[in-house]
Parts: structure tokens; C-alpha cells; sequence
């Protein structure tokens, strides 16, 4: 009987004692096994998401990790700077410290004085079986449930180096005082019973945890851009009383998470904002760096919006919380930056299946490597090596770590950057586009409606046009008006004439315009239509017709058109700029909007999109239909929008991405979101995540590579097995590097 799909929940659990992708690849396997839940687990962030039935529990899921022979718990508050996974500093400080002497008395022979051996194994024995111990517990963990993974490997070739130790020291020659053997970068055939391999033994366990602490510590600097974005949010606010007429009636500093939607609070020069909110009054400066790359700061004043977590430069402002908590901006691009950390890739998929079978064919090599050396004859001390140095040059954990160390260090980095890539899957599909849908407003222009021509009929004054049609509209609501307004005060300003004057008498016929009386003038703005009556001068009618886009409204007073005012919605500076370089990266620019073609045309012009590409007067259902239009016809397509009527075709496309100034709506449903309204970050978010794809692809390359080049070399004896355990070590810690040069990356956005 299968489970419902309603009334499921998500959880998140910290998981302990996983040494390898191995472990978490058994972990997830026993929680999928529970009906109804959903699980995957992330070696590299040591977490695990599940999805499960209301009647399946925490406890429920953490009793199953648990009886796989791991730990679980939710998620804590992060550990202190420097504490390492299961004391994992102390036990490689410790054995680090016994295996020095070890391996130099191994390779520097003058050394070995009478009775070294024996000091030796003193100094190993608690190496191999204490610090060694996550290797040997994990193993036997696993062997009860009939499962092998890679700590398998580890463990059965360091307690087979020291089980042939023992033998030679206790039953051979190799015990008695004054032996002494030399050190050989090769197996070398003699005595069985004369050799020890305590070197081996400890040497190995202690690269081992090496590269384990320094996989650890790698994984909390792989982990710090999205720690930097959560510091980023505010301890504490301003909260501000008020009366019922507004007035301010007492502040008190309050946590942040005391606030509430409707709250009032105060921003002080200095002071990070503490939540998503609208301005109420005031006026400010805000330095928005940190949480979009912006480095010129934001003026904002009532009216306006603020997120959380940006920063009051100058001036102060009284805000009303609009979001609080989870539903912020700030813990929204938190949270899909660890969503995309905690998924993987179809890459990282294929490694796990391949770590869930490697182990036990390493074991069955490893049996006939030892089998054949003493089938031929050869010593039996050169056949156990062989067959141990298989063991320990097996081990990929260089295999498990490939993809989610880039994955964390390429998505930190696009946090940094203003990119948030939110998931593995999204890096896969950024190389094959090869047609980009650009949404006109919002995304290629600003999205406002901004005054760009004033057009006089003969014999006006230019200016007192848009004084005179300014103070009308400065009544308006409409967006044309607010434009127009908006303009005629900045010029008023400019011009030491102050405010606009009132305007008495105002009327608005909707869809058409408005009339008022301003210092003594009845002026009328709007559509042609509202001045029917009279007639146009032929420089205006030319003005009114102009088809290279915009909207056109007529300014007329005393029975006469006086101008024609132009106001569009201007295209970002940026724009054009950002079309070269998607063009650069192979993708095929298309414009994509509802407008008229004149105006869409026009704006394809200024950008660089050539007119066979404008797809104009498309209803916002329709842009899903355009998508598969071009895809139908081959085209691999990536959307870039950001409106709620781009969310379905965002979602369609092959690749989208959305304008972090957008609506949550495009948000969710895109692949990529550019948090700064800038095109250009388009073209960093497909070279970042292009680069990360990339480096995860050799990751996997050269790790499987060393492993199957490496065991035949191990089978056929020429490596011992502590210069095989080092080459193990080497291979996850050039993963590690490999991943993290991706902190390098640098945006061509300028910001």
C-alpha cells in the first residue's frame, strides 16, 4: 500500500560518524527503505534532508540512522572555530606525534638501534588501534549489517600491516635484538619473517586522519560564505512605540527575533537594518555591498523597501517590518544556498553507485593478489604487502568528496557574488543553451517609467511645459504621471523655483489623462483623445507618432496643444554590455515581452538584439508556449525574467534565471537568481557555475583515474603500502585544492 503524498514534512538531521561517501551512501539507502520517505545525504556537509509522512518522526528517522551504526540529531548551533569531528585534532596531534619516530626508524637504518623494533611497536600499537579507531568502528558497524565500505579497506589493510608485524616479531626472526632491515620505495623479496611493517601500519593511519582533518577543515571553509550570509542579519532592534495618531511613544531595544510583521523600528546611521520592511519616513543611504555587490550605496525614503541585514549609511529611518524570521530575503537566499549545497548532481550520483560497488571488488582483488604471489611462489611477506597496499591504494574517498566540494565552494562563492545557484542540477544545465529569453521590463530595462523627451510646439518655453503639466500629475497615482511629476520637480529644484505649485481643481478620466488648475491655468494632460477638440500643431502630431517606443501624452492649456511629453521605461545601463557577453559565452540573445513591437523594437535596438529576434505583444500565458516554441525547434533555451508572469515559463525553460529584484514567484521557480538587479550578473552566473561544473568533472576524472591506474600498481607490488596510503591521502587532498580554487573566481560585473 503506498503512502500518501499529503501532510508530508521536511526535516533536517546532523549526522555523526561518517568517515566516508561510503557512509553516507549506506545512510541513505536505510532511510529510503522506510515507507514513504525521501532522503539524501551529503557527505560533504554531514547532513542529511529528508522528506517523510506525517506519521513518520524525527526520532523515528534518527533511531534508523542510528540502528545503521551512525549518529543523528536536528541540527545544533554551529561548533566553536577549531573543534574538530569526533576529536579528530587530539587523535591526529597524538598519532601523528608516535608515527614520526616509527617511520624514521623504518627508512634511516643507522637509526635502528638494538631493540628498536620493539619501541616501535609500542609506539604504533596505539596509533593503529586508537587512533585508527573511527576506521576500524566504522568498518565493524557496516560487517554487521553485511555491508563493506571504504573505511573496510582502510582497516583490514592497517591491522593486516600490523597482524604481520606481530607475527614476525613474536613467531619469526624479526624479535630478536640487533635486527635491523632497510627501507626500499619497492617491495623487496627475502624473509617473511624477518620484516616488519609497522611503518605501514601507523604511517598509513595517521595520512589517513591527515587527510580526514584536513577534509574537515576544508568543508568549514567551503561552508563560510553561507555562515558570512547569515552573520550578515542583525542581533538587535529599535523598536518603536506609537500612538494611534503616529506619534513615536517610546523605543526599546528588542532581539530580532522579537519582531513581528507590522512592527515599527528604528535604523540609525551605522546600524544594520533588521528585517525586510517599508520606509516610512526618513531618508538614508544604505550600503546593500554585502548582500548584492552593489558598492554605491542605495538612497532610500519613504516609500521605499530595505532588506534585512543591509546597512544605514547616513540619515535615519522609521520602517515597518514587512518580513520577519524565515520569510526574509536574507534567510531566503540562505536557504537556497543550502539546498544546493545539500543536493547533488547526477555526477555525484553515478560516484556513489560506483563507491557501493568498488569496495567489494577491491576485496576480491585483493584476495587474488595474495593468492597468486603465493601460488607462484614468491614470499609470503611480499604477497600480504602487495595485497595490503590494494587494500589502502583502493580507498576513494577522493571519489566521494569530487562533487560536494565543489559544489559547496562554487555556491559560496555565488553567494559572495550576488549569484545563488540553487542546485547541482541547475550547474549541469548552464552549458548547453544556446537561445537566452530576456523579459524586456524589469530585466532588460528598469522596470520604471522615467520622463526622455520634451517636445514644444512653437514658441513655448520647454520648461514651463513641464512645470505647468509636472504639478498636475503630481496629483496622479498612474505611473506616466508619477513620471512626469517626478521630473518636473527634480527641474524646479534645479532651476531654485522650489516645490511645484498646487494645482486646485483636479479631475482624472481614466485612461485618458487629468485637468487642474495650476497658478491660475487650467491644464489638461493625457492622450491625444482628451483634446479632441483641438487641434495639433505639425511638429507635435510628428512628436505624438514617433514609433521608436515610449509612451506619448499632450500637454495643452487655453485651447492650444503647448508639448508633447515622451516617458519611457528606460533600459539599464548595463544592459547592452551584458547582451555581448551572453553572446560571448554562445548563447543567442531574444527579446521577449508584452509591449508593442515599436517599443519593443526600440529597446532591442539600444541593447544589441538584432529585430529578427523580438518576440512582442506576448500575453503573459503565452511566454511558456514561446519556450517551447524554441524548443521544439531544438533550441536548448534559458529564460532570464523577473515577474510573477515569467514564473511558469522560468520553470519551462531549460535553464532559468531570475532578477533577485523580482518577485519570490520567479525566485522559486528559477534555477539561478542574480540578487542585484544587473543583466551582467547573468553572464558570472553561467562562467560560475560553467567553472564549477567543470571543476567537479575533474575531480571525478582524476580521482577514478588514480584509482585505476594505482591498483595494478599496488597488485603488482611496486608500491608498499605507507607510500600508498600517502598517495591516497594526496589524491582526496587534491580534490580539496582543486575545489577550492574556486574562490578565485571574479565577476566581469562591475557592480
Amino acid at each position: 500500500m503506498s503512502t500518501p503524498t499529503a501532510h508530508r514534512e521536511e526535516v533536517e538531521l546532523e549526522l555523526t560518524g561518517m568517515t566516508c561517501a561510503s557512509c553516507a551512501n549506506r545512510i541513505e539507502r536505510k532511510l529510503n527503505k522506510v515507507e514513504g520517505v525521501t532522503a539524501s545525504v551529503n557527505y560533504a556537509t554531514e547532513r542529511a534532508r529528508v522528506s517523510h509522512p506525517a506519521g513518520v518522526s524525527a526520532d523515528d528517522l534518527i533511531d534508523v540512522v542510528a540502528r545503521a551504526g551512525y549518529g543523528a540529531s536536528l541540527p545544533r548551533p554551529a561548533a566553536t572555530p577549531g573543534e574538530g569531528a569526533d576529536g579528530l585534532d587530539r587523535r591526529l596531534a597524538v598519532s601523528a606525534a608516535l608515527s614520526l619516530p616509527v617511520v624514521a626508524l623504518a627508512m634511516v637504518p643507522p637509526w635502528q638501534f638494538p631493540g628498536w623494533q620493539w619501541v616501535s611497536l609500542a609506539l604504533a600499537l596505539p596509533v593503529v588501534v586508537w587512533g585508527g579507531a573511527p576506521f576500524h568502528r566504522a568498518a565493524w558497524t557496516n560487517l554487521r549489517h553485511g555491508a563493506t565500505t571504504m573505511d573496510t579497506l582502510v582497516s583490514l589493510g592497517t591491522l593486516a600491516a600490523l597482524g604481520w608485524s606481530l607475527y614476525a616479531l613474536l613467531l619469526g626472526s624479526a624479535g630478536e635484538i640487533g635486527m635491523r632491515h632497510g627501507f626500499a620505495l619497492t617491495v623487496e623479496r627475502g624473509d617473511g619473517g624477518a620484516n616488519v611493517y609497522l611503518e605501514a601500519a601507523a604511517g598509513v593511519t595517521t595520512f589517513l586522519l591527515a587527510g580526514r582533518w584536513l577534509e574537515h577543515r576544508s568543508k568549514r571553509r567551503a561552508g563560510s560564505a553561507l555562515r558570512a550570509l547569515l552573520d550578515l542579519g542583525a542581533r538587535e532592534a529599535t523598536r518603536v512605540v506609537t500612538a494611534p495618531d503616529g506619534s513615536v511613544t517610546r523605543e526599546e531595544r528588542v532581539p530580532v527575533e522579537r519582531l513581528a510583521v507590522g512592527d515599527v523600528f528604528r535604523v540609525r546611521p551605522g546600524e544594520t537594518v533588521a528585517t525586510d520592511g517599508e520606509v516610512l519616513s526618513g531618508a538614508s543611504a544604505v550600503d546593500t555591498s554585502m548582500l548584492t555587490g552593489e558598492s554605491v550605496p542605495t538612497e532610500v525614503a519613504a516609500g521605499d523597501t530595505v532588506v534585512g541585514g543591509t546597512l544605514g549609511v547616513s540619515g535615519q529611518l522609521l520602517v515597518r517590518a514587512s518580513r520577519v524570521g524565515a520569510g526574509t530575503r536574507l534567510a531566503r537566499m540562505a536557504r537556497l544556498v543550502e539546498d544546493a549545497q545539500a543536493q547533488k548532481a547526477s555526477a555525484q550520483r553515478l560516484a556513489d553507485r560506483v563507491s557501493a560497488v568498488f569496495v567489494p571488488l577491491v576485496l576480491v582483488l585483493a584476495a587474488l593478489t595474495l593468492a597468486t604471489w603465493l601460488l607462484l611462489g614468491e614470499p609470503a611477506e611480499a604477497a600480504v604487502t602487495a595485497a595490503v597496499a590494494v587494500l589502502i591504494i583502493a580507498c576513494p574517498c577522493a571519489l566521494g568528496l569530487a562533487t560536494p566540494m565543489a559544489l559547496m565552494v562554487g555556491t559560496g562563492r555565488g553567494a559572495q557574488l550576488g549569484v545563488l545557484i540553487k542546485g547541482p542540477e541547475a550547474l549541469e544545465r548552464t552549458r548547453r543553451p544556446d537561445v537566452v529569453l530576456l523579459d524586456k521590463t524589469g530585466t532588460v530595462t528598469t522596470g520604471r517609467m522615467e520622463l526622455v523627451d520634451v517636445v514644444a510646439a512653437e514658441g513655448e518655453d520647454p520648461s514651463r511645459v513641464l512645470h505647468l503639466a509636472g504639478a498636475v500629475e503630481a496629483a496622479s497615482e498612474h505611473p506616466v504621471g508619477r513620471a512626469v511629476a517626478g521630473a518636473a520637480a527634480a527641474a524646479s529644484a534645479d532651476a531654485g523655483r522650489g516645490a511645484l505649485p498646487e494645482v486646485v481643481d483636479f479631475a482624472s478620466s481614466a485612461g485618458l489623462g487629468v485637468r487642474g488648475t495650476v497658478e491660475g491655468t487650467e491644464v489638461t494632460v493625457g492622450r491625444a483623445r482628451l483634446l479632441d477638440d483641438v487641434a495639433l500643431p505639425v511638429g507635435l502630431a510628428a512628436a505624438l507618432a514617433a514609433a521608436d517606443g515610449g509612451t506619448r501624452v499632450v500637454v495643452g492649456w487655453g485651447g492650444r496643444a503647448r508639448g508633447v511629453l515622451a516617458v519611457a521605461d528606460t533600459v539599464r545601463d548595463t544592459s547592452a554590455e551584458a547582451v555581448a557577453d551572453l553572446r560571448a559565452l554562445g548563447l543567442r540573445p531574444v527579446l521577449l515581452t508584452g509591449d508593442a513591437a515599436p517599443v519593443a523594437r526600440a529597446v532591442a535596438a539600444q541593447v544589441g538584439i538584432d529585430p529578427g529576434d523580438v518576440v512582442a505583444e506576448v500575453l503573459p500565458e503565452d511566454k511558456v508556449a514561446v519556450v517551447r516554441r524554441y524548443q521544439d525547434a531544438g533550441h536548448v533555451v534559458a529564460m532570464v525574467g523577473d515577474g510573477v508572469n515569467d514564473a511558469a515559463a522560468l520553470a519551462t525553460a531549460d535553464l532559468g534565471l531570475a532578477m533577485g529584484t523580482g518577485t519570490d514567484a520567479a525566485i522559486e521557480a528559477a534555477d539561478l537568481t542574480l540578487v542585484r538587479g544587473d543583466l551582467r550578473v547573468a553572464g558570472d552566473a553561467v562562467r560560475l557555475s560553467r567553472r564549477t561544473l567543470a571543476t567537479i568533472k575533474g575531480n571525478l576524472f582524476w580521482a577514478f583515474a588514480y584509482n585505476v591506474a594505482a591498483l595494478p600498481l599496488a597488485a603488482l607490488g611496486l608500491l608498499n603500502p605507507m607510500l600508498a596510503g600517502l598517495a591516497m591521502a594526496a589524491s582526496s587532498l587534491f580534490v580539496v585544492a582543486n575545489s577550492l580554487r574556486l574562490r578565485g573566481f571574479t565577476a566581469r560585473a562591475d557592480g
